[in-house]
């Protein structure tokens, strides 16, 4: 019995280092995200960049549907200074291809965006771009059932 729960706390132990190394890597992403973000913010504030000019681009190519390969679906996002702009997807099947546009202000998506879509704006604003993919080292926002005919809403 004694064995048991010395396992059992074994166990435990090693479960909650192993969290608490991927919380720390997690939060050291983060800062290292919010001091990029912080630097362009002190650009635009300082002056010396045009507010209006489109600065920040990123594109994420992926494979939309199960029966397409070679990665032929595509999200680009292009934001200004500021953070406003757009971002539009192509979802490329055999028969037919979607084009979505979705409009960002400050920085944030107006509607709901895909794992995509929120991968190619994370990776403009932190100045990431101009070709992105979905294994880079943003957090994975992938649904990944892999099958879809649209994008899917997430936040």
């Amino acid at each position: 019995m004694l064995v048991a729960v010395a396992v059992a706390g074994l166990v435990a132990g090693v479960a909650g280092l192993s969290i608490a190394v991927v919380a720390h890597n997690r939060v050291n992403q983060v800062v290292d995200e919010c001091g990029e973000m912080l630097r362009r913010q002190l650009q635009v504030a300082s002056g010396s960049v045009d507010e209006r000019a489109l600065r920040d681009l990123a594109i994420v190519h992926y494979d939309a549907l199960k029966e397409m390969s070679g990665h032929r679906s595509f999200s680009l996002a292009l934001l200004d200074a500021v953070g406003d702009g757009i971002v539009i997807s192509s979802i490329n099947g055999r028969t037919e291809t979607r084009t979505y546009a979705k409009a960002i202000q400050g920085g944030h998506p107006v509607e709901m965006l895909s794992p995509e879509e929120n991968q190619a704006l994370r990776a403009a604003r932190l100045g990431k771009g101009p070709i992105v993919t979905m294994d880079d080292p943003l957090p994975d926002f992938g649904n990944g059932n892999g099958d879809r005919k649209a994008p899917t809403a997430r936040a």
